[in-house]
């Protein structure tokens, strides 16, 4: 698998979310609303999710294997 295209929108705010992101994957599969967090230990990619009704948030798409999770986030942290 190969990200062949990342589009992004900085968020100009003094939030935690630094930008929202759209990754395109082998030139045929496009996830949107990808974020890019300020956490405690630097920034980090999360996936797009949504709110369930007792507050938690669910993913909605997410890499299956660390190492694809690892491809992702070097693209979009580098992009």
């Amino acid at each position: 698998m190969r990200v062949t295209d990342v589009r992004i929108r900085k968020m100009n705010n003094d939030g935690k979310m630094k930008a929202i992101v759209s990754i395109t994957l082998n030139e045929q599969f496009v996830v949107h609303d990808v974020r890019v967090i300020e956490g405690n230990n630097g920034l980090f990619v999360a996936m797009p999710s949504k709110r369930t009704p007792d507050g938690e948030f669910k993913d909605i798409a997410h890499p299956i294997t660390s190492e694809t999770r690892e491809i992702i986030q070097s693209a979009v942290l580098t992009a």
